[in-house]
């Protein structure tokens, strides 16, 4: 059914006095806002949020997607996981609309698929049940279908979701499976189109492809390809970040492949409850005297750990908590091995603390300009004299102990 030609006929849809202004191909304009009945939509699937969640269903139901052609068994998955991603955020919106009505439009596709507005829907699904009132959402109709208009469709949507309404929290792994499915999956936009839809310079989307492509690599290591539903229970976005970082810090694909190895399965094993920090701990063993010791030791350590992985349709976010990270000897192994290179990192910082001092006074003295000595006025140049004999006295105090 196209809604506004079949809908607006069968009196589902229903023009209201109100518009949204909408930026669309480039041209911004106020578009008319509808009421359309609840039972006339659905929940769309392309949405990064939405996907995730969609990938989480089919792991747990034997690779089966939910049905969209039952629109109401369809829609009631959907409102499920929305509603368990964030209840608080859900019910105080909801409280909001029981008492004040929906206030701001959303956006749907005339098939009745959701562009802008998935909340805000759920919410009224939700008080739905408790009055008529709530039957109808609000939103503007576009005369297009994903099918024939998906570019178009999803750089809409990323300038809504990331631009205009960029207060509202958006989950960070969610944002890189879709900046991964967007780009690198199916070449749907450039990075150029990227940047421009979401507001951001496309060295940012560069950054966060590279990201995105470190998840993707943490989930093949653990056995679960494209399970982005468990990045996103494990939280991985800030330890994946990090590890980003840290790549810069190599010289050799060889040195990357290590630390990569040796994060993943301390993100697997998380012997530590702030894994950002602990990733971070590792920056200062990358690069010293020690980093292949390490290196070779943890990946003594993840062989160990991939040994232990269950089958790939096994691997769940419980199975990791309850099963993998409960395992104390692979634990404690990692924690001796991290500690141990720390401890002599420290040391050997300790002990080259002396040279780092006096060559960094070196630098300071050197740049003095000597020129300037001549426009002193003598109360500067004994209070210079007084400063350089200070020095002396404390170099040659130095000396006395070599």
């Amino acid at each position: 059914m196209n809604l506004l030609y079949e809908g607006i006929e069968a009196h589902i849809v229903e023009k209201t006095t109100l518009t949204r202004k909408l930026t669309v191909d480039g041209i911004t304009k106020a578009y008319p806002v509808y009421k359309i009945r609840l039972d006339a939509l659905y929940y769309n699937d392309q949405n990064d949020r939405i996907a995730t969640w969609i990938a989480q269903y089919k792991s747990q139901n034997g690779g089966k997607s939910p049905n969209r052609n039952n629109k109401e068994d369809y829609n009631n998955i959907i409102e499920n996981f929305i509603y368990e991603s964030n209840p608080d955020s859900i019910n105080k919106t909801q409280k909001n609309i029981e008492l004040v009505d929906q206030r701001e439009p959303g956006v749907v596709l005339s098939d009745g698929r959701i562009i802008d507005g998935n909340r805000r829907y759920t919410c009224l699904r939700r008080l739905s049940s408790k009055s008529d009132r709530f039957n109808y959402f609000e939103a503007v109709i576009l005369d297009r279908n994903i099918e024939s208009d998906a570019k178009q469709i999803k750089m809409l949507e990323l300038s809504i979701q990331h631009g205009e309404e960029s207060k509202v929290d958006y989950n960070a792994v969610d944002r890189l499976v879709g900046i991964y499915h967007d780009i690198i999956e199916t070449n749907l936009l450039t990075i150029g189109e990227y940047a421009r839809s979401t507001n951001e310079t496309e060295s940012e989307v560069k950054t966060r492809i590279e990201v995105a492509k470190l998840m993707v690599e943490f989930l093949e290591f653990i056995n679960a390809p494209l399970q982005f539903h468990i990045a996103r229970d494990l939280q991985l976005y800030y330890p994946i970040e990090e590890l980003y970082k840290l790549t810069k810090k190599c010289h050799t694909e060889d040195e990357i492949e290590d630390l990569k190895n040796a994060v993943f399965t301390n993100i697997l094993l998380q012997p530590s409850t702030d894994m950002t920090r602990f990733v971070r701990n590792i920056k200062s063993i990358v690069g010293s005297d020690y980093q292949n010791e390490f290196f070779e030791e943890q990946t003594e350590i993840a062989a160990k750990v991939i040994e232990s992985l269950p089958v790939s349709a096994e691997i769940t976010s419980s199975t990791i908590r309850e099963v993998i990270r409960t395992n104390n000897e692979l634990v404690g192994e990692l924690e001796r091995s991290m500690e141990k290179s720390l401890t002599k990192v420290k040391k050997n910082e300790t002990r080259n603390r002396p040279i780092q001092l006096v060559e960094k006074a070196t630098t300071f003295l050197e740049s003095v300009d000597t020129n300037i000595i001549f426009k002193m006025n003598d109360s500067e140049l004994r209070r210079f004299e007084r400063q350089l004999e200070k020095l002396e006295n404390v170099v040659a105090s130095i000396r006395e102990n070599l």
